[in-house]
């Protein structure tokens, strides 16, 4: 464990650097300013967000107002880890599961280290793990175990189920962020109401052979979800261009979604170092927030 904690602060000293250079110390953390409360009502100025004009009010004929928000102190960070059998690809201790964990230890410990709250959801099929949400270096000792050391009680995908879980569970707003590599379908009504509801971010992994399987002849390709083998044909080029296609098609759905839903998106791949992609999206969630 000890070493564990001390390779994730590494990642998380690096993202925070990396963060202040990058944004020249006019950097805002990924968590800071998302977690908002309703403070008061002022008239509607030039540029304000129409998302915080308070309709009842302004029907009454006194003009246009908005609401104004102040920071919630108890600020609360959940993070949607999806553990399911189809995490499981990729290079020995890097693939789409280990990139997930690194990832959720990483904005744990950032997310202790500025005072959040922080609780896990842990899925496949059926909740896996749920850790509270709670502040300090405890509960980060308690997340971390939580991500790295539970074993699974099954490998199957249920991204619905998950979502319905987290919409039932938590009534406060919070920032959610989803780590998975969204291979599942019917999960969007849920995936969405969880938007209105929340702050949410999207990291969805990948893995360059999901989208360029290599010609190798008649091969057998085992589904860990559902425990069994099917041999497929690698050389037809329509197989490998089914593959590119599918793949290509469900990662441009997604990425819809959220910019339709104002849902941060974020793919990671398995070859990259987590460092600069997250960066990019503390960038942009910087931005976003100036904007609101």
């Amino acid at each position: 464990m000890n070493q564990l904690f001390s390779k994730l602060r590494k990642y998380e000293i690096m993202i925070r650097k990396v963060a202040n250079n990058h944004l020249q110390g006019d950097y805002q953390s990924i968590f800071k300013g998302a977690g908002l409360e309703f403070d008061d009502l002022r008239p509607y100025q030039y540029g304000d967000d129409i998302r915080t004009i308070e309709w009842k009010v302004s029907a009454k004929g006194h003009g246009t107002f908005v609401k104004t928000f102040r920071e919630d102190k108890d600020q609360c960070v959940y993070f949607l880890l999806d553990i399911s059998g189809s995490q499981d690809i990729g290079e020995v201790r890097n693939k789409k599961i280990d990139q997930g964990k690194i990832i959720s230890g990483v904005l744990t410990l950032a997310g202790v280290f500025e005072g959040s709250q922080v609780g896990l959801i842990s899925y496949s099929d059926q909740k896996e793990k749920l850790v509270l949400p709670g502040k300090g270096m405890k509960q980060g000792v308690k997340m971390i175990r939580g991500i790295f050391q539970h074993e699974n009680k099954s490998l199957k995908t249920d991204l619905n189920a998950m979502f319905t879980f987290a919409l039932n569970l938590i009534k406060k707003r919070s920032i959610i962020i989803v780590i998975s590599d969204f291979i599942d379908e019917g999960y969007e009504r849920p995936f969405k109401a969880l938007a209105e509801k929340h702050d949410l971010v999207a990291i969805q992994l990948t893995d360059p052979r999901e989208s360029a399987l290599p010609s190798l002849g008649i091969i057998p390709v085992y589904d860990k979800e559902k425990g069994k083998t099917t041999w497929v044909n690698t050389a037809f080029g329509t197989f490998s261009k089914k593959i590119t296609d599918t793949f290509t098609t469900e990662r441009d759905k997604l990425r819809d979604i959220c910019k339709k839903n104002q849902i941060n998106y974020l793919a990671i791949d398995t070859t990259q170092d987590i460092v600069l992609p997250l960066i990019e999206m503390f960038k942009f969630r910087n931005k976003s927030m100036k904007r609101g």
